[in-house]
């Protein structure tokens, strides 16, 4: 990935819905070299894929919050299983450092949370946990005012 090919990634993490006509003016390529970047891009597994952030994806899901956990022993691919299997996990992460995986939650209550964190607690090899309120949200990757 060179230079041009982060500023193609900027442009389109600020605005995903922006035409290669638009793209290409603002990198200075043509149209046809920005489509080939945005696919060797996909190809190469740098980009993922592409999303719609609806309105009503931001109002669901009022109580958010980040769970730290700490796995003992070779658990952490099962519990990555069962954590994708709850519909209140947004997210999965794994990470370095005291946690070994961090958890992405929403639910329309703090009793709702409250029980979803009771469960994942309970799952076999879930060592330790710590959990974070998210009171805000300042920037998040697709929502633009």
């Amino acid at each position: 990935m060179d230079d041009t090919d982060r500023k193609l990634i900027a442009a389109l993490r600020r605005d995903s819905r922006m035409s290669l006509s638009d793209l290409s003016s603002l990198l200075g390529l043509s149209r046809t070299t920005v489509r080939n970047r945005i696919e060797k891009l996909v190809a190469a597994g740098e980009i993922l894929g592409f999303s719609v952030v609806l309105k009503g994806d931001v109002a669901q899901s009022p109580v958010r919050g980040l769970m730290m956990l700490g796995i003992e022993g070779r658990g952490t691919d099962r519990i990555v299983r069962s954590l994708n299997g709850l519909p209140a996990v947004q997210a999965v992460h794994t990470t370095n450092g005291k946690w070994d995986l961090i958890v992405e939650i929403g639910t329309d209550t703090l009793e709702m949370l409250d029980a979803v964190l009771g469960q994942i607690r309970r799952f076999d090899g879930v060592s330790q946990s710590e959990t974070n309120l998210l009171l805000a949200t300042r920037k998040s990757a697709g929502l633009r005012p």
